[in-house]
């Protein structure tokens, strides 16, 4: 995986250059995130009980079977693996999550960005979240090349909505689980290299808790509920 983390770093650096001389006085983009079933990938943050003890992520086409099952964080964190079932589980039990798996699918969510003069402008409104709770918003690349690939590594590099410490890549959500973010962010969003992808996510946080830069344990404490790519 370190491996994957410098290329994705390496490119990163000559993508930054590029997009700051495309992104100038771009008109705004609004793009409709979605949860990982509807992507038809398999949902990687929450789980189902299929044995005593025993949590599985479950696929696009388990969804009928599992929408009115309880879900439940992983005891440890969980790598992200969407393309591959292999690693669906079983993982060791968490924390209850207090929802359906299709309460936590239900999820909608619009993010608006503006790109201009090298910055960013992003706004989103999200509505079905888990209420009363912490989130936060991020900006995240990838590798292209291992999009769809069952046996290749899988792995993002994030960054918090907002100033590089996360404090401006939290929101919290109200009684009815709908949600606000606002942030500008000192690069611009879209970027030409070819070789990677770019996308927003939003991260429920279980434990109440934030992790500054980084979205802290995923599947544990830290649970990515919806997302979108970013136009190429």
């Amino acid at each position: 995986m370190r491996g994957l983390d410098i290329l994705l770093r390496w490119s990163l650096t000559g993508a930054a250059v590029l997009a700051i001389a495309a992104c100038a006085q771009q008109p705004p983009k609004e793009l409709t995130m979605v949860d990982h079933i509807k992507a038809g990938l398999i949902e990687q943050d929450v789980f189902v009980e299929k044995e005593p003890g025993k949590i599985y992520r479950i696929s696009p086409d388990e969804f009928d079977a599992y929408k009115n099952a309880p879900i439940f964080a992983a005891s440890t964190s969980a790598h992200h693996h969407p393309f591959n079932g292999e690693h669906n589980g079983p993982y060791e039990k968490g924390a209850p999550l207090d929802m359906t798996m299709a309460q936590w699918l239900s999820a909608t969510g619009a993010v608006t960005y503006q790109c201009n003069a090298g910055k960013s402008d992003v706004t989103a409104h999200y509505k079905n979240l888990v209420p009363n709770a912490v989130y936060t918003m991020w900006y995240a690349y990838t590798a292209k090349g291992f999009m769809g690939c069952k046996d290749c590594p899988f792995a993002t590099i994030d960054f918090p909505v907002g100033p590089s410490d996360g404090s401006g890549s939290v929101f919290r959500t109200d009684a009815s689980g709908s949600g606000t973010i606002t942030a500008s962010m000192e690069r611009c969003v879209e970027s030409d290299d070819p070789h990677l992808m770019a996308m927003f996510a939003i991260a429920y946080h279980s434990d109440g808790n934030t992790y500054g830069p980084s979205p802290g344990p995923v599947g544990s404490v830290s649970h990515v509920q919806l997302f979108a790519g970013l136009p190429e």
